[in-house]
């Protein structure tokens, strides 16, 4: 007679290996694909010597355009990356909302009008001047569309902060693009970041960023059981002893300094944040302590495959790697509004 054994329910979602051997491929993956970007460019340039300019730079032409073009450059698509789909992560779980992401919602969209408006009134601004600008523009649109979403039928449900964040963010694009009608300068000098750009990034715009990024990232990391409490639903997290508005709270400042500098960098990138997340919960399914790191890692590895694509495919001409976001997130959009939200 044959013995039939059955998988225990509460072990069926679990993964077929350990996250951490997955964390640590995913990790290696990285790495490759941050290699591969710095290798790629107009002038071919040897893996040997991308260790030389590392462990001895000797001023030579090859050793300068690793340092100040193509390092800097795929260094800042592995922090934007991480970034922007760590914000999105967190979103989603505190919303309880698969559409939640930083570009949807309004967030990137209300940090990059105020850097305009910024560039408009006061001419050219520091780095860091726009960076605090950025951080500014992002909690206010947050918290306008959390006011907004919360005005609707049931409270903030993630129908009513959706709609919100589409509303607002048709708003902010339309004073975006009156501001850059009006003033041609304006428009020249950010034209190619506000599609979202990678290009032409250095060390000196990486470092101001980076402090601002690691803090996001940490504070992310320590709420990760938090928000997996809180993606249950704000009734059971009460139930538990969760202190609902302090979690909020950390969730904010974490989710607008990360978008914050993500839009400092590189301008409003679109749907990493929606992306991301989504493919991590097909392996890790509800545990933010996890979801949170591996879309960390997913994020900076999508998005440097989006900026080799878009070196890559009108050769020598480059797109802004914004679009190349968006032509595989919109898709996506629609097939998360499709079903995820109407089940």
């Amino acid at each position: 007679m044959t013995r039939v054994t059955t998988a225990s329910p509460k072990n069926w979602n679990k993964p077929t290996i350990s996250p951490l051997v997955g964390l640590l491929l995913g990790i290696l993956i990285l790495l490759i694909c941050l290699v591969y970007s710095v290798t790629l460019g107009t002038a071919e340039i040897p893996l040997y010597k991308i260790l030389q300019s590392l462990i001895a730079f000797d001023g030579s032409y090859e050793h300068l355009v690793i340092q100040t073009v193509r390092l800097p450059r795929s260094l800042v698509a592995l922090l934007v990356g991480s970034s922007l789909a760590v914000a999105g992560a967190l979103m989603q779980g505190l919303t309880r909302n698969p559409l939640a992401d930083p570009g949807i919602l309004g967030i990137e969209s209300g940090a990059a009008l105020a850097v305009v408006t910024t560039i408009f009134v006061f001419g050219s601004s520091s780095v860091n001047v726009l960076t605090m600008v950025a951080f500014l523009g992002a909690g206010v649109t947050a918290i306008l569309v959390y006011l907004l979403g919360s005005l609707g039928k049931g409270g903030a449900t993630p129908l009513n902060l959706t709609v919100a964040g589409a509303a607002l963010t048709a708003l902010i694009s339309a004073l975006t693009t009156a501001i850059l009608i009006v003033s041609q300068r304006t428009l020249e000098e950010i034209r190619f970041w506000l599609a979202g750009s990678l290009a032409g990034r250095d060390f000196n715009i990486l470092l101001s960023a980076l402090p601002f990024v690691v803090i996001g990232l940490l504070v992310a990391f320590v709420v990760g059981r938090q928000i997996t409490t809180m993606s249950l639903g704000e009734d059971v997290a009460q139930g538990l002893g969760q202190n609902k508005i302090l979690v909020k709270i950390i969730t904010f400042v974490s989710v607008v300094l990360l978008a914050g500098s993500s839009v400092s960098l590189a301008g409003p990138i679109g749907f990493i944040g929606l992306i991301v997340p989504q493919i991590v919960k097909f392996y890790i399914k509800a545990d933010y302590r996890w979801i949170l790191p591996y879309s960390a890692v997913v994020g900076a590895t999508l998005l440097l495959i989006a900026d080799v694509a878009a070196r890559v495919l009108l050769k020598p001409q480059e797109l802004p790697v914004g679009v190349m976001t968006a032509l595989v997130g919109a898709p996506f959009f629609v097939y998360l509004a499709k079903s995820k939200v109407k089940r």
